[in-house]
C-alpha cells in the first residue's frame, strides 16, 4: 500500500470517528432534552415531582397536551433555574455579610431586598406556569393540578396556620388576624 493510500485510509478512519462522535453527541443532547422536559419542579420535600411523566400518568394528559406541556416547560425551566441559582448565590453573600466583623446593615438591607425581588419573580414565573398548565387542562385535570401545586403555595405547618388563614385561600373566619397579631396579649 502506498503512502498516499495509507493517508487516505487514516483520513477516512478519522472522519468516521468524528461522525460517530457527532451522532453520539446528538443522541445524548436529545436524551438530555427529554429528561429536562420530564423534570420540572419538586413540591414540598421532594415528594411530588411535577414532571412530564406526572402529567401523563396522574393528570392523564394526551399527546397534544404533553407537547404543549413540553413547550411551556421549555420556557419555564431555564428562567426559574436562573432565578433559583441567583437566590442561592445571594444567600451566601447575605450569610457572609452577617458573619463579618463589622456588618454593613445598609448593604444587608439591599441584599435582602434583592432576594425578595428574586423570590417575587420566581413566584410570578410559577404562577404563569400554573396558569398555562391550567389553560391546557380539562376540568378533572385542573382539580388534580390544583392538588399537585398546593404545596408550593400552602404548607400544613406554615407560620400562618392557626392565624385565621384557611389553607392559603384567604383569611378564613378572621380569628387572630389583625387583633393582637404581633402584639402582646394579656
Amino acid at each position: 500500500m502506498s503512502e498516499k493510500n495509507k493517508i487516505l485510509v487514516w483520513i477516512i478512519v478519522l472522519l468516521a470517528i468524528f461522525n460517530l462522535a457527532t451522532i453520539v453527541s446528538i443522541l445524548l443532547h436529545i436524551q438530555k432534552d427529554k429528561k429536562a422536559a420530564e423534570t420540572v419542579i419538586t413540591t414540598g420535600e421532594g415528594q411530588n415531582p411535577l414532571s412530564g411523566r406526572f402529567f401523563m400518568q396522574e393528570l392523564g394528559f394526551d399527546q397534544e397536551q404533553i407537547e404543549q406541556f413540553r413547550q411551556i416547560n421549555r420556557e419555564f425551566k431555564p428562567k426559574t433555574n436562573q432565578i433559583i441559582w441567583q437566590m442561592d448565590s445571594l444567600k451566601w453573600v447575605i450569610f457572609e455579610e452577617l458573619n463579618r466583623q463589622q456588618v454593613d446593615s445598609v448593604r444587608l438591607q439591599q441584599l435582602n431586598a434583592s432576594f425578595g425581588e428574586l423570590h417575587a419573580e420566581l413566584k410570578d414565573e410559577t404562577c404563569t406556569y400554573y396558569l398555562k398548565l391550567k389553560e391546557i387542562s380539562n376540568g378533572e385535570q385542573v382539580e388534580k393540578l390544583q392538588t399537585a401545586f398546593e404545596p408550593l403555595f400552602y404548607q400544613e405547618n406554615s407560620a400562618l396556620h392557626g392565624r385565621g388563614y384557611s389553607r392559603g385561600y384567604g383569611r378564613g373566619n378572621g380569628r387572630g388576624y389583625g387583633r393582637g397579631y404581633g402584639q402582646d396579649q394579656n
